[in-house]
Order: C-alpha cells, then structure tokens, then sequence
C-alpha cells in the first residue's frame, strides 16, 4: 500500500466508522496513528501533542491524545465521551467515532454505533478476545453495521507471531457464528509503530490482505448495497409571508432531508399516516429547482395538490407505502440512571414525528456477554432488552434492518426532556 497521497483522485463517498473494544486496546491511539500518517493532522495539534508526550517523559509522540479531548480522559487515560474525527484521502471523505470501552459507557457506544456503517473491533493480541470484545460486536450487529473489521492491535508485544493472530481469528469467528455476522474481515496491526495501518510495514510479511487504510478506502458507501424506499419525513411546512410577492401568495412547501431512496418531479406520493394522495409538482434545494432528489438530501418538496400536511408526516412513493401503526415491537438500550418504569408515560420521537408510549411488556433482558435471554420486570442503565410500546397516535415505521432511519426511534423522559433510552424496530 502507498501513501495515500500517491493514490488516484477517485470520490468513493462518505464513510462512517466505529473503533470500539475493550480497555487500553488501542482505540485512540489507532485513530492518532491513522490522521498522523495520512498526513490530516494540523501543525499546531501536533506540535501541542508532541510538547504533551515530551512533558510526560515519552520517547515517542502519544498518538491517542488526539482523540482523548477531555481533560478527564487524559487524567485517566481511558475513553470517556464519544470523540469524532473528521478526514479525508485523495479517495474518500471519514467521520471516525472513538467509542469508550468501559461497560458503563454502552449506551455510549450504542449512540456512536447509530450512525456508522463499518466498525473497527480492536482486540489486544496480548488478551485475546474479551467480554468487551464479545459486548461491542453484538452492539454493532444490533445497530446494524454492515461491516466489521477486527484488527488484532499490539502485534509488536506478540513478536508479530502469526499464530497469535490465528488464534484469536478462530477465536472471534466461533463467537460470531452466534451472531450471524456476514462480512468480517480480520487484520494484524501495530497501532503504535504504524504496521499495516496506512503502510504496510516491514514486519508483517505473512500477512498478505490490504492495510486497514486499504479495506476504508474501498468499503461500499451506505445506501450503495441495496436498493431503498423513498422515505421523507417533513420537517417543515414553508409557507413565506410577503404580500409584496405576488409569486408567493400560493406557495406551500414541505421541507425534510431524503432519509432513502430517490423521488422526482411527477411521482405519486402518499402522506401519512393521513393516506392522502398526490403528485411531485416541484424539487427546490435552496433557489435551485432540481428534477429529482435522493437520499441525504435536505430539499423542498412543491405537491400538485391541496392536502393536509404537517411536521412529523412521513412522504413516500404511493407503492412503497406501510402501514401506520400503535404499537411496537423493538430493542430498546436504556441509557438514563432513572431505570424504566411500567407505570410512567414516555415521549417516542420517531423521525420528526413525536407521540406519548407507554410500556406494555419486556419479553426479555439480554445478557450480552453470553447472549442468553432473562426475564426482567425493569430496565437499568445500559440494558437491553426486547419490548413492546404502545403509543397514543399511530407512527409510520419500517424494520430496522430494512431502513436504519425509520426502523429507529429515542425515548424521551417528559418531565425533564432528556434522551433515556433508544430502539430499534424490528
């Protein structure tokens, strides 16, 4: 693998990732070394990091302070809060999440996992595969990440021996068999001297796949895999106020980000959950009229009829229309200290659309360690569990393995507006 500056000028998308793992296995430290040799790190940080390490007696630069932000993180020398980092190669453009290690930070990692479409399982050739190890996997498989790398750090401790790698390979793949886990891709690495992370190195020549770098550069882009519904939920309803502009006078818009698939001028669309019907008058981002949008778009939707329409309806195409419905099924990790109680009424906020739940039954707890279900009248911080909500007003949801953005929803505490929990239907 080269340099990433000798690599050819090809867009290959956006790409979200997750490092996670356990403990002081190198997360931040992989992080640092990834921005470091791909040359994305600015002077003044890395001066500010360099005076740091020197100031600590370290030989070398300690690559991890660049993502440890928090002056609380760096007296601990442990991940605290989710720390995102923002790159770009010749090829492709990176939001990194640094996700905590610590048990009680789950619903930590659970928040960073949300939006990430491959995750990077670190596992410290020294230990082998972890609780931790086993507890982030399952948490990725969950939130729907497509993709994993497990990449074998602290190669160097090991004499880069091959059969260390091979056995946590064996090890990882008897536990993800559980799983159902499709595409796993296993790499050693030496975060700290740079081996197989951007360049290959000299010291791990049995080993004969890409560099992680290379397995970033060329994972497929979310909504590239599959082909998805259109999905739109309104955000707002524009209606200008100038009686000066005559052109305006009639003009009613509907504002939201494309969450999936693809509309243009002239479709049929359905609203919901109302079910009213009509036609794609106008696409306008900003002043622009456009003759179709597609997902991640944030657009303006004109509709050749008068219908009622408000924030928090969901537009599709008429033939990709669900069924409203008052009441799911889903896994919920509870994040709030306050656990979850049967008796109290909670906010959904699903899209743009919010409406009261209410607990009707928690079919288990799961013990992600072990993957065994318990049966639980509660829930606790960082517990997962299988439940059913029942709402006061129908939402429009699909499966969460279908569409990651309306197969997923938070649980607000009414009395303090705070996020305690977040599931995923399905």
């Amino acid at each position: 693998m080269s340099a990433p500056e000798h690599l050819p000028e090809i867009d290959n998308g956006l790409l979200r990732f997750l490092t996670c793992g356990s403990v002081d296995d190198g997360k931040s430290t992989l992080i640092g070394r990834l921005l470091f040799d791909t040359k994305t790190i600015l002077a003044d940080t890395l001066n500010a990091i360099e005076k740091t390490s020197a100031k600590r007696g370290m030989s070398a630069v300690d690559l991890s302070l660049l993502t440890d932000g928090l002056q609380a993180e760096r007296e601990q020398g442990i991940t605290i809060d989710v720390a995102y980092r923002y790159f770009s190669t010749g090829r492709r453009k990176y939001i990194i999440a640094d996700a905590p290690g610590h048990e009680q930070y789950t619903r930590n990692m659970v928040t960073a996992a949300s939006t990430a479409n491959l995750a990077i399982i670190l596992i410290d050739a020294r230990r082998g595969v972890l609780t931790q190890t086993r507890r982030h996997s399952y948490l990725a498989s969950l939130v729907g990440i497509p993709h994993l790398v497990v990449a074998v750090n602290k190669m160097d401790l090991v004499d880069y021996d091959q059969a260390v790698f091979e056995r946590i390979k064996a090890d990882y793949l008897a536990f993800a068999g559980k799983l159902g886990i499709k595409d796993v891709r296993f790499i050693p690495i030496s975060a700290l001297a740079g081996d197989m992370i951007v360049d290959r190195g000299e010291r791990l020549s049995w080993y004969d796949g890409p560099t992680l770098l290379d397995i970033l550069e060329n994972a497929p882009a979310a909504h590239t895999e599959q082909a998805e519904d259109f999905r739109f939920p309104v955000q707002f309803v524009c209606r200008p106020q100038d009686s000066a502009n005559p052109a305006l006078h009639d003009y009613r818009g509907f504002m939201g980000r494309v969450e999936s698939g693809e509309i243009a001028v002239g479709d049929a669309v359905t609203v919901l959950p109302s079910g009213a019907s009509s036609r794609v008058k106008a696409i306008e981002l900003g002043a622009a009229a456009l003759p179709r949008a597609i997902h991640e778009q944030s657009v303006t939707l004109l509709l050749e009829d008068e219908i009622d329409i408000s924030r928090g309806d969901l537009i599709v195409k008429s033939a990709e229309a669900p069924e409203p419905v008052k009441q799911i099924d889903a896994t919920v990790c509870w994040l709030a200290e306050a656990p979850l109680s049967p008796a109290r009424t909670y906010l959904v906020r699903h899209t743009t659309r919010e409406v009261k739940a209410k607990l009707a039954k928690i079919d288990y707890r799961l013990d992600v360690n072990t993957l065994e279900h318990e049966a639980a009248s509660g829930l606790a911080m960082n517990d997962i569990a299988r439940v059913t909500l029942k709402l006061a007003q129908p939402i429009v949801a699909d499966r969460y393995a279908d569409n990651r953005a309306t197969g997923a929803f938070i649980i607000i505490d009414e009395s303090t507006n705070n996020t305690v929990g977040a599931g995923m239907i399905g």
